[in-house]
């Protein structure tokens, strides 16, 4: 029989430790000798380790408690289980362990690798660097307010490129950057923009972020002050688009 100090040392923590597994369930208290010494044996020296190979693993200790109370046909199965979610965190770990590997050489959008690579392909269809700048921003933005809704949105985008009408309205509204505000064109933009929502989508309405999102409209904010051509474009498509939806 040993002490608990000796315990702590042949399992590798500390004796606060034991005493924190103890309180919490995970380590049943051993009887005590006629000092009042808690005695230890070669059973709770093995249960330790097992508790500490766990912990060390980032299994929470609610958790631990629960596989030490399953049956013994059941706990292969729950192992197996804490292996699988280990095996995802080890994936998450990894991506961004590599985000932050691009950061460092420079790469400052951390975005997955097929929107930098849809982002490439746009300056290949002829868009301005300034058209790809913003989607970067906008994707950047996207991805780290709603990466749950963030996919969606940018395959419907990526769809609707792929598209070689659509993707002609989309370069004739980067170009519209440079024209005068009350230029005619603008409307016969509008117009043919808001024509192609009604064929894409029908009654409904496209892929958009939640409504308490702040995104959409800091976006737009952001265009709209960089061109009074396209500040005007957006007010008109909200007129025709906001027709439609009534």
């Amino acid at each position: 029989m040993i002490t608990i100090g000796q315990l702590a040392r042949y399992a590798g923590v500390s004796v606060k430790t034991v005493r924190v597994y103890h309180a919490k369930g995970l380590l049943p208290e051993p009887g005590r000798d006629a000092s009042g010494y808690r005695r230890y044996g070669a059973r709770d020296a093995i249960d330790l380790i097992k508790i500490r190979t766990l912990a060390e693993a980032g299994v929470p200790l609610a958790r631990i408690r629960e596989l030490r109370a399953a049956p013994d046909e059941r706990l292969p199965q729950a192992l197996r289980e804490v292996d699988d979610e280990l095996t995802d965190r080890i994936r998450a770990l990894r991506e961004a362990q590599e985000r932050l590997r691009r950061l460092a050489a420079g790469h400052l959008s951390a975005l997955p690798a097929e929107v930098g690579a849809h982002v490439e392909d746009l300056g290949q269809w002829g868009f301005s660097p300034r058209w790809l700048d913003l989607q970067r921003d906008l994707w950047i933005l996207v991805f780290a307010a709603h990466p749950d809704q963030a996919a969606t949105l940018f395959e419907d985008q990526r769809a609707s490129l792929a598209d070689p009408a659509l993707r002609r309205l989309f370069l004739a509204y980067d170009r519209a950057h440079d024209l005068d505000a009350d230029d005619p064109r603008i409307d016969g933009l509008a117009r043919r923009i808001a024509e192609a929502a009604r064929e894409r989508y029908g009654p409904h309405d496209p892929p958009e972020l939640d409504a308490a999102s702040a995104v959409p409209a800091l976006v737009q904010s952001a265009v709209n002050a960089s061109s009074p051509a396209w500040r005007r474009l957006d007010g008109l498509l909200r007129e025709h688009l906001g027709m439609r939806r009534e």
